[in-house]
């Protein structure tokens, strides 16, 4: 822990407009209860699947993360257009029915566009990891593993440089002086999306095996929302009553 109490410093802010494409990187942030705003507020959707998860993720589609979404208005996600940036050279608007079309020949079967205003979360509405994971990752694997494969909201680099995100876990902590406080519940599990270059779509299975093996399946944590409000980048982290 650093001096008065600080844990750490936000390092990066993004969001995912969209489910299993690109990310958003941000300056300042608004902190909702369902999250960032604006963060997989919107999902490609398999037309004919009725399982329990009919999302078109990079799992069905690696292609998919190489699609770039951006807010036109991105201090305002919640009435801004979107746009998506495809990697074959288009820019469409969201709901342009040129993208589903794209996305459904990409996939080989029919997909819909879906709209979510509480967000498209597997699991919990906000995530962090801390830089240090980078080092313990780099030693555990043999080689760097880049920690955007594993799409988290929010980096922080710890005040104390042996820490990571497993010290802060089952705590409460206060963002910068604007009162935003975040419950740290539990480690996030991972799946083979993680397998994925965020770059270049490639697969490589072997990072798969360290993450399952040398750190039981688990990188970074969630968290939940108790009090929002605005974040930016710099903003010192300190526990909270």
């Amino acid at each position: 822990m650093g001096k008065n109490g600080l844990i750490g410093v936000i390092r990066r802010i993004q969001r995912f407009p969209v489910k299993s494409m690109g990310s958003d990187i941000l300056d300042t942030a608004e902190l909702h209860w369902n999250g960032l705003a604006g963060d997989r507020q919107y999902a490609f959707v398999k037309t004919n699947d009725r399982g329990r998860f009919p999302y078109l993720t990079g799992r069905d589609l690696p292609d998919l993360l190489l699609y770039r979404a951006r807010y036109l208005k991105p201090e305002d996600p919640k009435t801004s257009t979107l746009v998506v940036h495809s990697p074959k050279g288009g820019e469409y608007d969201i709901d342009d029915p040129a993208l589903c079309r794209e996305l459904s020949e990409a996939a080989g079967e029919p997909v819909h566009l879906m709209q979510l205003g509480r967000g498209h979360f597997d699991s919990a509405v906000i995530s962090l990891v801390s830089t240090t994971t980078t080092g313990r990752l780099a030693q555990a694997h043999g080689g760097d593993i880049d920690l955007q494969r594993f799409r988290i909201n929010l980096l922080i680099e710890p005040a104390d440089a042996e820490s990571w995100e497993r010290d802060w876990l089952d705590k409460r902590v206060a963002i910068g002086n604007r009162e935003v406080r975040l419950r740290t519940d539990r480690p996030i599990e991972r799946c083979v999306m993680i397998t994925l270059d965020p770059q270049t779509a490639q697969r490589t299975p072997a990072i798969m095996k360290t993450v399952a093996r040398q750190f039981a399946n688990q990188i970074g944590i969630y968290g939940t929302v108790e009090q929002p409000g605005t974040i930016g980048l710099g903003d010192g982290i300190r526990f909270s009553d």
